[in-house]
């Protein structure tokens, strides 16, 4: 008998380690939802541990133009970029942050700034568009108004000119400006660059110049090419005979509301050209829609990662939440 409950007791311990055995060996599921930023490798979160897991680069910043104070769109836009680097060192806002340059309008656009300083790089460069020089109800804009205007802007921006320059972790970023707007001198789409501000740039580009190294320019208005239609900068001969003696320079562009797609970036103008896209909206040329073209409420724009001389720009479709194109600019 005793024998006989010494096999039952064996048997039941052999029983209940197969069981655990079993258990512990059971497949974990396993979290997919969230992307990484370029390796698309596949994170659960945003927390420490998954910072370690981004690359180190020398530099990593996002543009984003033409905001037009469309909140939700920009929040969007916040919550991606966070997602997709929470070390990010700087953001570039290029233009057109406001649909309005009226008081409230930046209220509006600082309130949201603030409430995500935490999802927000602590360095945000805020460069004036056209429509900073907008009051809809107001008409054609005095000299007395344009300075109203750009008085708005510089407080918003923090800045003591609409032109204005940053060295970031040893990179330059140099931001070009329209000095009027939507006036009688200047129209309400183009952008004014003085003789000074020329000289200003030129004296900027050869600061600390090395050759091959990248440097950051930036302005809302599109420089004219002869391919767009219209005229973006009314010096834009001038601008780029200047931005032509240093391949160095990527010139960053807003403005137009054209797609982001693989044709956003053109090379060796001799310097580097990209347009951003745009959060606000998008337009795209149809030829069954009125006009010729309809508005897509796609949220696009640009996540840039530096690494010496070596400058990789991502296309990003921040609705979709999906790379748009990945370039490397050879600064050779």
């Amino acid at each position: 008998m005793k024998k006989f409950r010494r096999i039952s007791v064996a048997i039941a311990i052999i029983l209940v380690g197969v069981i655990a055995a079993i258990y512990m060996n059971k497949p974990k599921a396993v979290d997919n939802s969230t992307e990484s930023a370029i390796s698309n490798e596949k994170v659960t979160s945003t927390d420490e541990s998954t910072e370690n897991t981004i690359p180190k680069k020398d530099l990593t910043f996002a543009v984003l133009g033409d905001v037009h104070g469309n909140l939700p769109s920009f929040q969007d836009a916040i919550e991606d970029l966070h997602n997709i680097n929470p070390r990010m060192d700087l953001l570039v806002l290029n233009g057109d942050t406001v649909d309005q340059g009226k008081e409230e309008s930046y209220v509006s656009i600082k309130d949201a700034i603030s409430k995500n300083k935490n999802l927000l790089p602590k360095t945000i460069i805020k460069n004036i568009g056209n429509h900073e020089f907008y009051d809809y109800e107001a008409g054609s804009n005095s000299p007395e108004q344009v300075k109203t205007f750009i008085n708005r802007y510089l407080e918003f921006a923090g800045e003591e000119k609409v032109y204005h320059d940053k060295w970031i972790n040893d990179y330059h970023f140099i931001s070009l400006g329209s000095e009027d707007g939507n006036s009688k001198t200047t129209d309400s789409v183009r952008a004014f660059i003085s003789d000074i501000q020329q000289k200003w740039l030129k004296e900027k580009l050869s600061e600390n110049y090395q050759k091959g190294k990248p440097i950051f320019v930036f302005l809302h208005q599109h420089l004219n090419d002869g391919n767009t239609g219209w005229i973006g900068v009314e010096q834009s001969k001038e601008v780029r005979k200047i931005l032509s003696k240093y391949p160095e320079v990527i010139l960053f562009t807003s403005h137009t509301h054209s797609d982001l797609n693989n044709s956003s970036i053109l090379f060796k103008q001799p310097f580097t050209m990209i347009h951003t896209g745009a959060v606000s909206y998008t337009i795209v040329y149809d030829d069954k829609s009125d006009g010729g073209r309809r508005r897509e409420p796609y949220i696009k724009g640009l996540y840039v990662e530096v690494d010496g001389n070596k400058v990789v720009v991502n296309g990003r479709d921040i609705k979709e939440k999906k790379w748009i194109f990945n370039k490397e600019i050879s600064m050779q």
